[in-house]
């Protein structure tokens, strides 16, 4: 029965490359090929599904494909099977194949058709290594799929501000999930002594004896993983992304943040509950996180003017009271709760457009008093104060803003004196020297070499600060990206179990994509007289080709799953120890600004409205 887990990963991977060789203007083509993947998939299922039953429903675990193993260390793609991936497969199969064959009419003779169901299936890709991951980084991989195509289709108009702008914010939250991953494998790789599935986590003796003398490590784990799945679910204080994300289609509304996407965070829960189920303060926090979030998204939903924006937070409100249900040990109950909330929202995101008509209506024709609720009760400067708060989404947005992302900016722009000259002049004779240094630690005594790797990380974390706040030079704010990954590259190495090989193989990932996204910025350069970053270019509408393989390049930079820089992220963090928490925090900050200077970089160099247009635009979201 394992071979089948191999197949359902191998079918949708073969349904995207097909669709990516059918050119744009064939739909029907398009379409058929998604259904015809989604629909073989579906079917190939229940077949599986039935005769698993009958099989007395037997738990799956197959380990695949190593792609790198050292002395100590090994990194290999692992699938597993049980009532929670078959629960999330049957409603990720059956709303994916719906929604495409609703897709099929809505974007028909849209510019962007073939890009959107590309787009589909390579989050269906993603979908299902998430759900039949067997370790953590199998579930990362699938995990990165999902954060990509989530940005691609939320900015899927890709000629409008809103629709980047919204998809730049979104990704930013992912990104700090995708860390907390990072980080859980890091310490989860300290605490094992391996890499570790979710096979033997089930087992309660192994994980019980193992947490008795590391509970603070367990702890730690356990909060990280909290942290993505928070980000990923839109949970307090996340909560203000989903409504942000609906900039996209309806239909990928409806799939991703109806649906799929959003509930993923309430997978990973369900798949590690037999490592924190014993914690007792994690399950408190995460109960109160759900109840938290169910209660103020339900207020926020209430004054909402858009339809799309009540049902995101709707969803929300569910999704905490999962978190609920989950903390309290009903799991059973959470994946009932979680295929009903799916159904449900797929269902009143697609019919949207039709309710807003309808309502219109009646607002005109059959007018009707608004009726009592409970808030009338309370006393009117209590209600005006929960009104207003839930009106201003109780401010997270802007908090995250302020205690977040502004401090960054502030602190890259007292970084001014960084140029293009002074990375080329300063910087790299002064990595040459710390290079020398660790390969001749002989000549420097141990009291140094204990401050080094702090050292080499910071100069790592300032230089990809200053590219985030870049808004001049978007070759400047490249390099300095390139640079801060050999920086930390450099901080790590200075750990005496880090071999030259797997520094050469973390690094070699990000060189090729470096080099690429150069040559794609100087081409744009040479076509475009002008490349800066301090507003929307919009050049993917004159130079597609570019635009594809510089978001490739940024991909392999921020260490996607298409390059070696993927498992070297893995070796970066099994390398830092266990008392070297601040480097491992430090490195950590580095890879989120890391990946949304990319992301910032692409976006403003090749999305928005074309710099040359004569039309107003939108700065503002509903």
């Amino acid at each position: 029965m394992t071979f089948f887990l191999e197949l359902f990963i191998l079918i949708p991977v073969a349904g995207f490359i097909l669709s990516l060789l059918i050119p744009g203007k064939k739909e029907n083509s398009i379409s058929w090929v998604v259904y015809f993947t989604v629909g073989i998939h579906l079917c190939m299922f229940l077949v599986f599904t039935g005769f698993w039953f009958w099989q007395d429903r037997p738990i799956l675990n197959l380990k695949d494909i190593v792609l790198f193993k050292t002395e100590g260390y090994e990194f290999f793609i692992d699938f597993y099977f049980d009532k929670i991936s078959a629960v999330y497969l049957l409603v990720g199969s059956f709303l994916t194949f719906l929604v495409g064959i609703y897709s099929r009419s809505y974007l028909h003779r849209e510019n962007g058709y073939k890009r959107f169901f590309n787009t589909i299936l390579f989050f269906y890709v993603g979908y299902n290594i998430v759900i039949f991951s067997g370790n953590l980084e199998t579930l990362f991989m699938g995990w990165e799929i999902l954060g990509i195509s989530s940005f691609l289709l939320i900015a899927f108009y890709r000629d409008r501000y809103l629709p980047v702008k919204n998809a730049v914010k979104v990704f930013s939250i992912y990104r700090i999930g995708d860390v907390g991953i990072l980080l859980a494998m890091w310490m989860s790789h300290h605490l094992w002594h391996e890499n570790i599935t979710f096979l033997k986590l089930s087992n309660y003796e192994l994980v019980s004896s193992q947490l008795q003398s590391h509970s603070v490590i367990g702890v730690f784990i356990s909060l990280m993983i909290l942290i993505s799945a928070v980000a990923k679910s839109a949970q307090f204080p996340f909560s203000f992304w989903l409504p942000r994300a609906m900039e996209g289609p309806t239909p990928s509304s409806a799939i991703f943040y109806g649906a799929l996407s959003v509930h993923v965070g309430i997978y990973i829960l369900l798949r590690t509950f037999p490592f924190w189920e014993h914690q007792l303060s994690v399950r408190i926090l995460i109960g109160l996180i759900g109840l938290i979030s169910s209660i103020i998204a339900t207020g926020i939903a209430r004054v909402q003017s858009s339809i799309k924006s009540q049902i995101a937070y709707a969803s929300i409100a569910q999704i905490g009271i999962i978190f609920i249900e989950v903390a309290a040990g009903f799991q059973n109950l959470a994946l009932w709760h979680f295929a009903g909330n799916a159904f449900l929202r797929t269902y009143q995101l697609l019919v949207s457009p039709s309710v807003v008509t309808y309502l219109i209506r009646e607002q005109f024709y059959n007018f009707t008093p608004r009726k009592q609720t409970i808030e009338d009760s309370l006393p009117k400067k209590i209600e005006y104060t929960f009104y207003m708060l839930c009106l201003k989404e109780w401010g997270l947005d802007s908090l995250m803003y302020r205690y977040l992302w502004n401090p960054l900016k502030w602190a890259g722009r007292k970084l001014n004196v960084l140029s293009l000259n002074g990375v080329i002049y300063f910087f790299i004779p002064a990595y040459l020297a710390g290079l020398f240094c660790v390969y001749n630690k002989s000549l420097i005594s141990q009291q140094i070499q204990t401050y080094l790797p702090m050292l080499f990380s910071i100069i790592g974390l300032v230089m990809v600060i200053k590219s985030f706040v870049e808004r001049k030079q978007s070759m400047l704010s490249w390099v300095l990206i390139i640079m801060s990954h050999f920086w930390i590259a450099l901080a790590v190495a200075y750990n005496e179990q880090f071999k030259f090989d797997e520094i050469h193989l973390y690094l070699s990932g990000i060189a090729v994509s470096g080099v690429i996204g150069i040559f794609c910025l100087r081409r744009l350069k040479f076509h475009e007289n002008e490349s800066g970053l301090e507003k929307f270019q919009g050049h993917s509408y004159r130079h597609p080709k570019i635009a594809l393989v510089f978001l490739i390049a940024c991909l392999g930079v921020s260490g996607f799953p298409i390059s070696p820089t993927f498992i070297g992220e893995d070796l970066i963090f099994t390398h830092i120890h266990p008392d070297q928490a601040l480097l491992a925090f430090v490195i950590s900050i580095s890879f989120i600004v890391d990946g949304l200077s990319l992301i910032r970089i692409y976006a403003r160099i090749f999305l928005g409205p074309h710099a040359k247009s004569i039309y107003e635009m939108a700065y503002k979201s509903s």
